[in-house]
């Protein structure tokens, strides 16, 4: 006697059409996860260009004068930089900027203390040094649901004594 199996091949093309569904959505998800991530690291990388950029136009400013654009700010003052395309220059500002209205770039600045051999050393352990400042960029903006900060650091000192 001879078996009929009605179906079966029916179901066969379901399933296989079923699994081939199934890859087809796990590789839909996966491109909008690596495209979501290079998105996002778009904006990481953009944030450290214009930090960069910020140490770059402090540097600027103190190549300009030391004592006129660096030595006068507050250590406990946060500024901002603006450019003044009248004068084609850097200025800080105490008025928030943003760039490209996205990214919140601060200015900080502190003092330097250094110890009687001359090097760099905490508070406790050293005197004020007049011609260095250890100046801080910090970007903020949006990113996912939360607020992303960077910072760069790095010490500008009376290099031209001007």
């Amino acid at each position: 006697m001879k078996k009929v199996s009605r179906g079966m091949g029916s179901l066969e093309i379901l399933i296989g059409a079923a699994i081939i569904v199934i890859g087809i959505l796990a590789l839909i998800i996966a491109f909008n996860s690596f495209f979501s991530f290079a998105l996002a690291n778009d904006r990481n990388v953009q944030a450290a260009y214009l930090s960069e950029e910020g140490l770059e136009a402090m540097t600027f400013l103190r190549d300009g004068s030391y004592a006129g654009n660096i030595a006068p700010l507050s250590t406990s003052a946060t500024y901002y930089l603006s450019w003044n395309s009248a004068v084609g220059s850097w200025e800080t500002t105490t008025t928030p900027q943003y760039v490209d209205g996205v990214f919140l770039r601060t200015i900080t600045l502190a003092s330097v203390y250094r110890n009687s051999a001359g090097h760099i050393t905490s508070s406790d352990d050293g005197v004020i040094d007049p011609n260095t400042r250890l100046v801080t960029v910090t970007l903020q903006y949006f990113q996912g649901h939360g607020t992303t900060t960077q910072s760069m650091s790095t010490y500008l000192t009376n290099f031209y004594a001007n």
